[in-house]
C-alpha cells in the first residue's frame, strides 16, 4: 500500500477541491446509506474518508455516530476545519485501513470510495477483508467503490486495480451477500470522466 508520506504531500499541497476524486456531495454514497436499513443512530465508518464531504452530508441528514478514517492527517484536518464545531461530533482515526485497530463488530456500515482499488497485492486485499470481517457487525452493510473496468489505471500517480461488479464482490467472498451494484460516472475538477463501480453487500457473519 502507498506510503503515508505520499498522501500527506497530496493533501498538504492541494486544496481538497483540486484532487481528482473530489465530489461536492457524495450523492450516490449517501443514497445507498439512506436506502439501506441503517437508522440514524447506526455506527458508520468512512474509510479513506479524508477530506470527503460525505461526513458533512451524513451529519446534515441526522446521522450522529460517524467515524472517519484516513492515512493522512492533513486530509482529516481539512474536514475538521470545514466542519468547525461539528467536528467534535465525529470520531477521527489517522491510520492505515489494513493496520487500524477497529472495535470488534463495532460498525453497522462500512463505506469506502476509492481506497480498495489501491490495494494491488493479494496480501493487502486479504488483510482488508479480514479488517471488515472484524469491524462490521453481522448483518451490517458494506459499501465499496473502485474504478470500474473502463476506469483509469492510475490515480494520484499510483497504479490501481480496476473491477467489474462481480470481480469486486468476489474479493470479499461468501461471508458477504451482494445486495446490488451501481455505476457512477465521476467528473473530475479538471473536466475528465472517471468510471466507478459501487458494490453493496450484507455481511452475513
Amino acid at each position: 500500500m502507498q506510503s503515508k508520506a505520499h498522501w500527506e504531500k497530496v493533501y498538504s499541497s492541494k486544496d481538497e477541491a483540486e484532487v481528482s476524486w473530489f465530489q461536492e456531495h457524495a450523492e450516490l454514497s449517501l443514497k445507498l446509506i439512506q436506502n439501506s436499513d441503517a437508522h440514524q443512530s447506526a455506527s458508520i465508518i468512512d474509510v479513506g474518508g479524508g477530506a470527503s464531504t460525505l461526513v458533512d452530508d451524513l451529519l446534515a441528514n441526522g446521522y450522529g455516530n460517524i467515524t472517519v478514517l484516513d492515512l493522512s492527517a492533513a486530509a482529516l484536518a481539512k474536514a475538521q476545519n470545514r466542519l468547525g464545531e461539528q467536528a467534535s461530533n465525529v470520531t477521527w482515526l489517522e491510520a492505515n485501513v489494513i493496520e487500524a485497530q477497529y472495535p470488534h463488530h463495532g460498525y453497522d456500515v462500512w463505506h469506502d470510495r476509492a481506497v480498495f482499488h489501491f490495494l494491488n497485492t493479494l496480501e493487502e486485499r486479504q488483510a482488508y477483508v479480514k479488517a471488515v470481517l472484524h469491524a462490521v457487525k453481522p448483518g451490517g452493510l458494506v459499501i465499496v467503490a473502485t474504478f470500474a473496468e473502463n476506469g483509469p489505471t492510475m490515480c494520484s500517480g499510483l497504479p490501481v486495480k480496476r473491477y467489474s461488479a462481480d470481480e469486486l464482490h468476489a474479493e470479499f467472498g461468501e461471508p458477504f451477500s451482494l445486495l446490488g451494484h451501481e455505476k457512477e460516472s465521476h467528473q473530475t475538477p479538471g473536466g475528465s470522466e472517471q468510471h466507478f463501480v459501487y458494490c453493496f453487500c450484507r455481511k452475513l457473519v
